[in-house]
């Protein structure tokens, strides 16, 4: 069933070339303008807490991996999820002999994105390549772990503000929102305090997402495994918050049509 949803997807950017060359032309300025920002940052400061330039391109690179592949296979879907809700296009989907939550959250897929998380691969290995750092097999896996738990995290908490739009119906303030709030994540976490840090680590865990695997990589020589710890507790609760949240506001869906 997935399968055939990628295809689909595939299909149809490919019927539309240019829009797809344009939107993966914007990503990479983008992401090019936030690496020309550190630059000048840098041409300023030594360090930003205990994160030199190269480590905090790495975390940027990271951020670019995980926004690009979050992007790729959830973002479309969940921001289009009160246009369905509105239109009572969720009716037919949940009448679907599939999971749901499955079919909101994965019918369609963005080869463009894709592309762009690649980039931020290249960028961690040249970033690791700056610092000297030839990270074992090993933390290479556990990177890669982390990677999929902070996926998990964005998806959870946006999956969650786009199913408020079963009370609210227009929910698209709440989804660009917090896309906003998701671009924090690609600073160093030493950089916030108090309460605002707590709220960002537990309860909208996103300054973890990106901070938690760029340290495992970018610090060969410490720990990994408290930050790690607490990246797999906080995406477990957003995770499983999210999933009965979904199925509570089911039980209060009316339909478009009621």
């Amino acid at each position: 069933m997935y399968w055939l949803m990628v295809r689909n997807s595939l299909i149809r950017e490919m019927n539309f070339k240019a829009n797809f060359i344009a939107w993966l032309a914007v990503e990479l300025l983008w992401f090019a303008g936030q690496i020309i920002f550190l630059e000048v940052l840098f041409g300023h400061v030594r360090a930003i807490g205990d994160w030199s330039k190269w480590e905090c391109i790495l975390l940027v690179g990271t951020h670019q991996v995980i926004a690009q592949i979050f992007q790729a296979f959830f973002y479309t879907n969940l921001a289009d999820l009160p246009e369905q809700v509105r239109t009572g296009r969720l009716d037919l989907l949940l009448l679907q002999p599939i999971d749901s939550q499955f079919a909101v959250s994965v019918r369609r897929f963005g080869l463009d994105s894709l592309v762009s998380s690649l980039v931020g691969f290249v960028i961690v290995g040249f970033s690791l390549y700056q610092l000297g750092i030839a990270p074992e097999p090993g933390r290479i896996a556990l990177y890669l772990a982390c990677v999929l738990l902070g996926l998990g995290v964005h998806y959870s908490i946006l999956f969650a503000l786009a199913t408020m739009s079963i009370w609210i119906v227009r929910a698209q303030g709440l989804i660009y929102g917090y896309f906003n709030v998701f671009n924090i994540a690609r600073y160093p976490a030493d950089v916030f305090r108090g309460a605002f840090r707590f709220i960002f680590s537990w309860i909208l865990p996103v300054i973890i997402v990106a901070n938690v695997p760029a340290s495992v990589l970018a610090r060969p020589f410490e720990n990994p495994w408290p930050g790690i710890l607490h990246l797999i507790a906080a995406t477990v609760l957003v995770v499983a918050a999210a999933r009965l949240f979904w199925f509570f506001a089911l039980r209060r869906y009316s339909s478009a049509s009621s």
